[in-house]
């Protein structure tokens, strides 16, 4: 087998020098670092990932940090996509990508804790949990971390995050209401402590005071299936003249389509409506949904770069960038 010693007589140089240059340290001199290069792809050198990491006083490694509520939702949520960005994007790196489940139960301080213990240069997370005060302390923590959404904890403390345009893809599915002819808009939100839903929110409401229409038929949901059902029930009850309806998430939109369609009430007769994400449910459920397409793969992605920019310069500003939104129009407006 190819040593770091094999490599440092070849090229010269002393093997301090040699495993400097190996682990791309900017001190070698530049015709060394590459006598070093060309030595260790001549003789096959690969290093050893414990002692490069060792030696760079990094894990190559990242946390996923997901919460229980993310795994039972995961073949119909955005999770699954998002999380297929951000494995692709690190497949083209040296890191490797570890998983820490979150359970609803656990306490945010234990789980720091155990996090902070557990090898990783930084972590990525998505939490659908509104409740918890991860955030909080992660953003007392030294290590990089990138939330995917927009922490409302971010007005005040320097968290990294990747989020949709969530304020302008509302507007979009606002529009495509009142476009069709509909007066009175109802909102079926997710819960309103997260920031997601508070952008939506505050996207549909601008968008019907515009056009000087009430903007506070609101009935709060979780983001599930059952929740988006419930919730179309309850704004039916409370506002029988509805028209139109705009559901923060296609897994929600599911349930409330089940629900007009117990009730006798038509879409896009009827009620038109309009969803968010655009997941696979937009194109199987009868009818198909018109919703708002975010970039699911691209943010997952996006999550990885960031992460890998955070890493490799720990001082730096928060990083917070936002992807664009469409409107995809299909059968039910």
């Amino acid at each position: 087998m190819v040593t770091l010693d094999d490599v440092a007589r070849e090229a010269g140089v002393s093997r301090t020098t040699a495993s400097r240059a190996i682990n791309g340290k900017l001190t070698v001199h530049p015709e060394r670092s590459a006598a070093v290069q060309r030595a260790a792809e001549k003789l096959g050198f690969r290093p050893n990932p414990a002692a490069r990491s060792l030696a760079r006083g990094r894990h190559d490694s990242v946390a996923l940090i997901v919460s229980e509520t993310n795994i039972e939702g995961m073949t119909n949520s955005f999770f699954a996509m998002a999380l297929h960005g951000a494995i692709r994007e690190i497949a083209k790196t040296d890191q490797q990508l570890v998983m820490l489940l979150r359970a609803n139960d656990e306490s945010d301080e234990k789980f720091l804790r155990f996090l902070e213990a557990s090898h990783v240069d930084g972590a990525m997370v998505i939490l659908e949990a509104h409740n918890t005060e991860l955030p909080r302390l992660l953003a007392q923590s030294d290590l990089p971390v990138v939330f995917l959404g927009r922490p409302i904890e971010s007005a005040e403390a320097p968290l990294s995050y990747i989020d949709s345009d969530n304020v302008g893809g509302s507007v979009l599915a606002a529009e495509a209401l009142i476009a069709a002819g509909r007066r009175r808009i109802g909102v079926i939100t997710g819960p309103h402590g997260m920031g997601v839903s508070q952008d939506r929110l505050r996207g549909f409401q601008q968008a019907l005071d515009a056009h000087g229409l009430d903007s506070s038929l609101v009935a709060e949901s979780d983001f599930q299936t059952a929740g988006g059902a419930e919730a179309m029930g309850l704004l039916l009850d409370q506002h029988p003249d509805l028209d139109g309806v705009f559901v923060m998430s296609d897994l929600m939109a599911a349930g409330a389509v089940g629900t007009l369609k117990t009730r006798g009430r038509r879409v896009p007769e009827d009620i038109s409506l309009v969803s968010f994400d655009d997941t696979v449910i937009a194109t199987t459920l009868e009818p198909r949904l018109t919703t708002v397409r975010q970039p699911l793969e691209e943010l997952g992605a996006r999550m990885v770069t960031a992460l890998a920019e955070l890493i490799a310069a720990p001082t730096a500003a928060p990083i917070r960038d936002t992807l664009p939104t469409t409107l995809v129009r299909r059968d039910s407006v």
